[in-house]
């Protein structure tokens, strides 16, 4: 081994010691900034929530086979059902029908000789299909002629609305374009919205109906937030002026998408309303239903808000 001369050791030392700052200046810089990362652009179906159907708009076929047409249901891609009538069956077969095609009842309707006749039924039949909403859907003519009915309605709404939350589920009033016809001064919509318990008492709002009726759904969502939990979603054809006369029928009626009403509009207003479910629902088809709900789902599935 040759022998290190001391002089060319400390010189070639030096040199290596004066690179080592560089080096640390080196790798002490600081990293660029990454570029912001972008939200994915917004995706169907509306809010994240799933499509749901109201049984009515299928009445026809649910008679003739029930569990045929769940499973059509179902195979259409819906994942909640608001059901209408059991067709003969127990609340407990048709939870079973339910469960057995993947579906769920968030909801469903409960007409008011029903209740009257015995709420806590009904309660118990909502209950056991795994209902959290229990709604009452309409008011027939006979119903709704004066203030002083509507004043005894929400006397009952209240009561049974407690009955509700005692065991443990909602209460909701369903409305159609008649309740926007004034009784003297008062609008039956604005007094229900006033008189009824906020808590006890929630509103399904068809948004079709409060349109038809001249009215801005968005509107009600905004003035009344956490009022409305429940829709219903159904378009309208064009060509309609608008009516505070119930005049439901075929030909006013259209597949979600294929009308006149702005749903993104209404959906980006919705969580203010309170928003946790809504329905399909179609009064009378123009081809044959189970058709009209695939449209309308496939159009509420690539619906972006």
């Amino acid at each position: 081994m040759s022998h290190i001369n001391r002089r060319d050791f400390l010189r070639k030392s030096a040199v290596g010691l004066a690179s080592v700052p560089a080096l640390a200046t080196i790798g002490c810089q600081t990293a660029p900034e990454p570029a912001p990362v972008q939200p994915p652009p917004p995706v169907g179906p509306p809010l994240g929530l799933p499509v749901g159907l109201q049984l009515y708009t299928v009445r026809e076929q649910c008679e003739k086979d029930f569990e045929g047409t769940i499973k059509q249901i179902a195979a259409i891609g819906y994942k909640n059902v608001e059901v209408y009538d059991f067709y003969g069956k127990t609340a407990a077969d048709v939870r079973q029908l339910l469960d057995a095609n993947g579906l769920r009842s968030s909801s469903g309707h409960w007409l008011l000789p029903k209740l009257k006749k015995s709420a806590q039924k009904c309660i118990e039949e909502a209950k056991a299909i795994g209902c959290e909403y229990l709604v009452m859907p309409i008011l027939e003519k006979p119903e709704r002629k004066t203030l002083d009915q509507y004043k005894r309605h929400v006397e009952f709404f209240n009561k049974v609305g407690e009955q509700c939350k005692q065991a443990g589920i909602q209460f909701a009033y369903h409305n159609h374009n008649f309740e926007f016809q004034k009784l003297g001064d008062t609008v039956p919509f604005e007094f229900l919205l006033t008189a009824l318990d906020p808590e006890l008492v929630k509103i399904e709002m068809d948004c079709f109906w409060v349109t038809h009726a001249g009215q801005d759904p968005v509107a009600y969502m905004e003035k009344h937030p956490g009022r409305f939990p429940l829709l219903h979603i159904k378009d309208m054809k064009a060509g309609h002026e608008a009516t505070t006369e119930l005049d439901d029928r075929m030909g006013l009626f259209a597949e979600v998408g294929q009308g006149t009403i702005d749903w993104k509009r209404i959906f980006a207003a919705a969580p203010k309303g309170g928003l946790k479910y809504y329905f399909v629902e179609q009064d009378y088809c123009e081809r044959p239903p189970l058709e009209s709900i695939k449209m309308s789902y496939e159009y509420l599935s690539k619906l972006a808000v």
